[in-house]
């Protein structure tokens, strides 16, 4: 089995230094490369093709939000996973609209890490729950509620499931929630994320406040 290609970017020689020790103690993990700012980032991308990318957002020269969406502009992009903190929680916003897979806090434990690294890279999202809420109850309300003619499309079931996602409950939780086997739940979710043209969970999560199909708080 081919290992996990991975790149990182942080400006932090140290920030680099630590995330390339507990990367490499996993052997089903290969560090490719490690880029400074945005704008080597997304070379690097293009020349590296890694699988995933660990991202920084403050960084000079070109920034991870603004890397982000320009990699996800490159024909079969890596997954995005963004490390960042609560202190800025706009750049959480626009690295969610910019395409991000996961976000992960900065001084969450290493174990974690290599957790995040694994599912984002499967194709999945990672949605810390009470980083969603935080992030949503904040700049959610500052944005008028969009009408989208996609939600026509989706059953009642569906838009049940996509209510479930935007609470961050996993494909078990909604089985368990909607007294639906995790299966099915995975073709709603599947259903859901081709009928409203959206990448993954997390720009579901967005989409479902955006359109008030689910509202802070709940």
């Amino acid at each position: 089995m081919k290992p996990i290609r991975v790149l990182i970017v942080d400006d932090q020689p140290l920030v680099r230094g630590g995330l390339r020790m507990i990367i490499e103690t996993r052997a089903d993990f290969a560090i490719v490369g490690e880029a400074t700012q945005g704008l080597e980032a997304v070379a690097f991308v293009a020349e590296l093709k890694p699988d995933v990318v660990v991202m920084d957002i403050q960084m000079p020269i070109l920034d991870g939000i603004e890397a982000t969406r320009r990699i996800n502009a490159l024909p079969d992009p890596p997954s995005i996973l963004v490390l960042t903190t609560f202190e800025r929680d706009d750049y959480l916003h626009e690295a969610l609209r910019a395409g991000a897979s996961g976000f992960l806090l900065k001084n969450s434990p290493p174990e974690r890490l290599l957790d995040a690294l694994s599912i984002v890279a499967s194709g999945e999202s990672l949605v810390d729950p009470a980083m969603t809420k935080r992030l949503l109850e904040t700049f959610v309300p500052r944005f008028p509620r969009k009408r989208s003619d996609l939600l026509d499309a989706l059953t009642d079931r569906e838009l049940d499931v996509l209510r479930s996602i935007a609470r961050g409950f996993s494909n078990a939780e909604i089985a368990q929630e909607l007294f639906i086997g995790e299966s099915t739940v995975k073709t709603h979710v599947s259903s859901v994320l081709v009928k409203l043209a959206l990448r993954d969970r997390v720009q579901a999560v967005v989409f479902a406040y955006e359109h008030g199909i689910a509202t802070p708080g709940e």
